[in-house]
């Protein structure tokens, strides 16, 4: 964030400037360490303040993890918190995180927790990030969570990231199909359908249908986009609220392959989350509810939630699992052992591992499915065009020449 300053040099000249810093005490600091005597320091309100929010760019998934990283071997060499914060504050190249770090160690100078001061930027650290952290704190053994949970947000992106790369390629490819269509619909087909009805010959069928489209986009067109633009923003609405939301997480669940896919990412996601939470020694009930506000599909959430209303009534968790279809066999099994052995960390880390691969092999053949159905889609479009405009001028030459 900018300060301006106003102070007097050693010469006893009044002076006035701007200063970067992550807090107004560290603005200040900078200045006198530079031979200044303050006279006043402030921090600078952007003309549009209210834009700001919009401008300032998010907080990346991998700024957070290589603070985690860069946090854990900071404090495991012996290097106070404080001073492990100002140091990543000033390394960081975010304008964002640089302030959301700033209110940290402001709230830490004044006696807070790093885990009460984490809990206050919700939208940068999970609540599951900010209570792994406190478990640090308690324990003693800050680095290894936060290397934990650097882990275990690597494998997320790195799931993510390698789901982005392979849909790129179809995405551009029916982007690309549907504006050379829309094209030749709306501009190149109109002055040759034109042209065969002035002939005033039998259209076939194709040509007719062809025809029909042309009309249809030329008259209504625009009416279609915008009817499909109110269809898009009324549906965006309504998944922003909780039942559209629930609704939308239930439809993604169901969908033939990538149902499947989901349902295992999601299963694979609450392993992984519950076996890091038993790692760091929480009890049962908390590992739970995080587990359950970690999830990012409100219909897995709810059976989370059932099933900890099943552990609290003194049933475990294998069997409150047992009774919903969601859990596959495979969780629910391993679940049961890792209870009778008392190694439900390793035995959940093994359940994840199995889903995260049959994940991974599903995802492929799905994307190998994609390529070849789209060529035969466009390889259909182009038939049909190459039909509706072929037939008729085959008509018109052969009158010609019986004529």
């Amino acid at each position: 964030m900018d300060y301006a300053y106003v102070a007097y040099t050693e010469d006893k000249r009044m002076v006035k400037g701007k200063v970067s810093a992550i807090s107004e005490q560290i603005a200040a600091e900078a200045l006198m360490k530079a031979g200044y005597s303050i006279v006043s320091v402030k921090p600078v309100v952007p003309f549009f303040p209210s834009l700001g929010k919009y401008f300032s760019g998010r907080i990346k998934t991998q700024d957070l993890l290589l603070f985690s990283r860069q946090l854990a071997l900071l404090t495991d060499s012996g290097v106070g918190i404080v001073q492990s914060l100002e140091l990543l504050a000033e390394q960081s190249t975010s304008r964002k995180f640089k302030q959301v770090l700033g209110q940290v160690i402001a709230d830490l100078r004044s006696g807070s927790s790093i885990s009460a001061a984490l809990d206050k930027h919700p939208s940068v650290f999970s609540t599951l990030y900010s209570r792994m952290v406190a478990v640090g704190e308690q324990t003693g053994e800050l680095g290894t969570i936060l290397r934990s949970l650097a882990d275990h947000m690597e494998r997320e992106a790195q799931a993510t990231k390698r789901l982005k790369a392979a849909l790129m390629y179809p995405m551009v490819i029916l982007g690309l199909a549907v504006v050379v269509v829309a094209l030749l619909v709306t501009v190149a087909l109109p002055p040759i359908i034109n042209l065969f009805t002035s002939f005033g010959t039998d259209l076939p069928l194709p040509t007719k249908i062809l025809l029909f489209l042309v009309h249809f986009a030329t008259n209504y067109g625009l009416h279609l986009l915008i009817g499909l633009v109110a269809l898009i923003v009324i549906g965006f609405l309504y998944i922003r609220t909780s039942a559209g939301r629930y609704q939308l997480d239930k439809l993604l669940l169901k969908l033939p392959v990538i149902g499947r896919l989901n349902q295992l990412t999601e299963l694979a996601r609450a392993s992984r989350t519950q076996s890091l939470l038993f790692r760091s020694g929480l009890p049962l009930p908390d590992i739970m509810t995080l587990t359950r506000q970690a999830s990012g599909n409100r219909v897995v959430a709810k059976a989370l939630a059932q099933v900890e209303e099943g552990m609290l009534k003194g049933e475990g968790l294998a069997r409150p699992m047992s009774k919903d279809r969601l859990f596959l066999p495979l969780m629910v099994a391993m679940t049961r052992v890792g209870e009778e052995v008392g190694n439900l960390d390793e035995t959940l880390v093994t359940v994840a591992q199995n889903y995260e691969v049959e994940a991974e092999d599903r995802m492929r053949t799905a994307l190998g499915m994609i390529e070849p159905v789209m060529l035969i889609a466009l390889g259909g479009v182009v038939a049909f065009l190459a039909l509706s405009l072929f037939m008729p001028l085959y008509g018109v030459l052969r009158s010609m020449g019986a004529g």
